[in-house]
């Protein structure tokens, strides 16, 4: 049997049991990587449950700072006699199998072409520990250091995140460390070691950090200037609340007074949370609410009503599997024609898709001054494996002399100085009118914002040319909205090449990966990163420059796809889905699969079409 060897380039999946405690010390594993210099991307894959139920904990370990998931299992860590067999079948051949041997296996629950290593865990720990919760705890972390042993992992490096998370826990700290060194002694003693797969000291770290996508969308929104967050509880969105939370404590109190400068209210329902921030954004607050797919369903009505009477408000979305409750703890991005068209009659919403956690920081700012630009619903469409996932990614920069964007409002002086105000009035063939914060002169901008028919003056009216100057100027605003929100971004092959790929959001780390492989299997394709909705006309000119273009999603419908058929016009056979909705973050290897079959029949078909 050939093992694997590899330096630095491997992916290792824990297989435990929720509720176990082994989260903490699998991060801990991954980040002890990190310390060393060499780039990881981790990913939790958890259940829905509270305990019990299986988990997997997958690290990515890629000296070259591929972030994507690669597919396939170089080392399994299987704690979990449930999924055994089936965690099993994912290790590559030649990898390697760690599990607990106090119980014996039959023959039959192992693979031959892969290299088992068995260690003690259970009776290790019924031997030193006699609570039953710490013989638990306790295993997860001594395992952290029989790996450390087998991959050559820096203890000390381990030892010191252990020591920065339970500073001034010095109770916690000796028996962590202590199961630490038992975990590592035991393999030093007992087993051949390093295996094949190990990890060396590199510096390809950089300044980059260390954080989750719903972080920085909350952090985000804190410097993007929002003062009002209203919520509801929900898989995978809350954590983002929670940071805002966190954050606004931090900055937004007056240090003198002590007062809050910000207001955060957990509602009882998502309607009453999407209430709030329309009506904060109606006062002139900037407000926003971050939640997930069944969330937007319940709002829908409501963010009709923004649309319609034209009130700036923020909805983060990150996205889980669907529909109805789906798989909650699972990613997807399988919401983008509910936020698009969200809502009963006309409606189109714009909608940012941000590729990873620095991209949320960004669109979560960006968004919230496209919504007072444009006066209407910005959704942030991100995801699960964005959202609740750590990512190394390059600093957050904010420019200082920034200013916010307030779009047009009219002011007290404008009035005095008789400009005409009419709220739903086009003034300048842009689509979107001035409107006035309340207060602002006690006889004049007054208008009545109402969800019905209106005139060009906020007057009620059900006149059909009046109707139609407003969803006709809705119109207008979208089209404007085409090169106010984040661009494309192009990626040329080096290669001549008559095919393209269109893709967004969590897949990109993946299709980074791709580009680079169907290169070397002689299948070069041009990519096109979409930023947003609307799509910018480089979108259309894309399309029209390739033969054919493949459109790579994670959702069942091919749901950008039809998107782009509809609103530009795209002939369906020009743009081919790839569609991966398993509920796991899709791969470089699934990807590169699918384009190079889908390439290699159109290119049978080219010269069967040629000899014809």
């Amino acid at each position: 049997m050939n093992s694997i060897t590899a330096v630095n380039d491997f992916v290792i999946k824990f297989a435990n049991i929720n509720g176990s405690g082994s989260a903490s010390a699998n991060e801990l594993f991954a980040k002890s990587i990190l310390r060393m210099g060499v780039p990881v991307s981790p990913r939790n894959i958890f259940p829905s449950n509270i305990q019990g139920l299986p988990t997997w904990y997958e690290v990515r370990v890629n000296e070259r700072g591929w972030l994507g998931r690669r597919g396939g299992v170089d080392m399994l860590v299987a704690m979990n006699p449930q999924t055994w067999d089936a965690d099993l079948k994912e290790i590559e051949p030649g990898g390697y199998l760690f599990y607990d041997n106090s119980k014996p296996l039959p023959a039959s629950k192992f693979r031959t072409d892969i290299n088992v290593i068995g260690m003690p865990l259970t009776e290790l720990c019924n031997a030193t520990y006699s609570d039953p919760r710490q013989r638990q705890l306790f295993k997860n972390i001594i395992y952290v250091g029989a790996l450390s042993a087998l991959l050559e992992i820096d203890p000390d490096a381990i030892a010191t995140l252990i020591g920065e998370q339970y500073k001034g826990k010095e109770k916690l700290l000796a028996p962590n460390l202590n199961a630490l060194k038992m975990g590592r002694d035991w393999v030093i003693e007992n087993l051949p070691h390093p295996i094949g797969l190990r990890v060396q000291k590199a510096d390809n770290v950089g300044d980059r950090i260390f954080v989750d996508g719903n972080a920085a969308a909350g952090l985000g929104c804190v410097y993007g200037g929002a003062t009002v967050c209203a919520w509801y509880p929900i898989t995978p969105s809350s954590s983002l609340a929670e940071a805002f939370q966190k954050y606004c404590a931090k900055f937004r109190v007056d240090p003198e007074t002590g007062q809050h400068r910000y207001a955060i209210i957990q509602a009882e329902d998502e309607l009453a949370s999407i209430g709030m921030v329309i009506g904060a954004g109606w006062n002139g607050a900037r407000a926003f609410t971050a939640t997930s797919g069944p969330g937007v369903s319940l709002m829908s009505e409501f963010i009709g009503l923004a649309y319609f009477a034209e009130i700036p408000m923020t909805i983060i979305n990150v996205q889980r599997g669907g529909p109805s409750t789906g798989m909650p703890t699972r990613t997807q991005q399988a919401d983008v024609l509910a936020c698009a068209y969200a809502s009963h009659g006309d409606t189109k919403h714009v909608l940012l898709f941000p590729e990873d956690p620095h991209e949320c920081f960004l669109h979560a700012a960006a968004a919230l001054d496209l919504a007072d630009r444009l006066q209407t619903p910005v959704f942030v469409m991100t995801d699960l494996d964005i959202g609740m996932n750590q990512r190394l990614t390059k600093p957050f920069e904010w420019d200082d002399s920034r200013h916010y964007d307030r779009g047009k409002i009219m002011t007290a002086e404008m009035l005095d100085a008789g400009t005409q105000f009419g709220r739903y009035l086009d003034v300048d063939g842009d689509g979107i009118p001035f409107r006035t914060y309340p207060g602002t002169h006690p006889d004049k901008g007054g208008y009545f914002t109402r969800g019905t028919t209106k005139n060009a003056y906020a007057t009620y009216s059900e006149a059909g040319p009046d109707y139609i100057y407003n969803v006709t100027r809705l119109l207008r605003k979208f089209d404007t909205a085409k090169n106010l929100v984040p661009q494309p971004v192009l990626t040329k092959s080096a290669a001549p090449t008559r095919y393209g790929v269109i893709y967004y959001g969590s897949t990109s780390p993946a299709m980074a990966e791709a580009f680079e492989a169907l290169a070397a299997a002689g299948v070069p394709v041009d990519g096109l990163r979409l930023q947003a909705f609307p799509f910018s006309d480089v979108v259309a000119d894309f399309i029209a420059e390739h033969e054919q273009v493949f459109v790579v999603e994670q959702n069942r419908d091919g749901q950008v796809r039809s998107l782009l058929v509809n609103e530009l016009g795209v002939d369906p056979a020009h743009v081919l889905p790839v569609l991966h909705y398993d509920g796991t973050p899709i791969t470089a290897r699934f990807i590169t699969r699918e384009i190079s079959t889908l390439t290699r029949a159109l290119d049978a078909q080219t010269i069967k079409d040629k000899v014809a």
